[in-house]
């Protein structure tokens, strides 16, 4: 059942990259952006596994080995924790089967960082594929600017009033995740409210209005 919920989880926007590439009659730019989401997710994976395996520091002193699996079910393990973890915050699905605030500090970084970037990798609930578009969008502005000709994306210009609204839409995610974050952290109330201390609070603050 945990396989097929992940599955489910990535179906409908995995999909949407075909829906994409008929719709403009150019199949080759679909497929290219399920290769740009399936290198950023499996990048994520290996990063996130490889870090909850290799476990804490503090307790491989003690002379235990086996990973970290605090907040972790045995039934699922290491693997399968961390996998349902970059792909929950891949799609912004919002579904857990371990805690992630009992992630490892470089395996936690993986999940913030899937919500940072708007979770693009599949696209957003109720979003689709608008997130990774104002990457694309960006990305062959820059790209244009580069060689020295007029940015084109699937025959239409790229402008000054495109390249704007792109970066008013990503930039909102950012502002109000860091400006909430910093209002907590400053306010005796919200460090009150903090289960961690250190930077680990800061994190928690973080995911939480991420």
């Amino acid at each position: 059942s945990n396989l097929i919920q992940m599955v489910s989880i990535f179906a409908i926007g995995a999909a949407l990259t075909n829906v994409f590439g008929r719709m403009n009659g150019n199949q080759r730019q679909g497929w290219a952006i399920l290769t740009a989401m399936a290198l950023l997710f499996i990048a994520g994976v290996a990063v996130c596994y490889w870090a909850e395996a290799s476990g804490n520091p503090l307790v491989h002193a003690l002379g235990i080995d086996g990973g970290n699996m605090e907040g972790k079910e045995t039934r699922f393990g290491i693997a399968l924790s961390a996998l349902f973890a970059v792909i929950t915050t891949a799609a912004s699905c919002g579904a857990v089967n371990a805690m992630h605030d009992s992630f490892t500090a470089l395996g936690g970084m993986i999940p913030i960082i899937n919500m940072q970037l708007g979770e693009v990798i599949v696209g957003g609930v109720g979003a689709g594929l608008y997130g990774i578009l104002m990457y694309i969008v960006i990305a062959v502005f820059v790209a244009g600017l580069m060689v020295g000709r007029t940015p084109e994306y699937l025959g239409k210009k790229i402008e000054a009033k495109e390249i704007k609204m792109a970066m008013l839409a990503i930039l909102c995610l950012p502002l109000a995740m860091l400006i909430f974050t910093a209002i907590t952290v400053v306010l005796p109330t919200g460090v009150a409210s903090m289960a961690n201390a250190g930077p680990h609070g800061f994190s928690e603050v973080l995911y939480a209005y991420t």
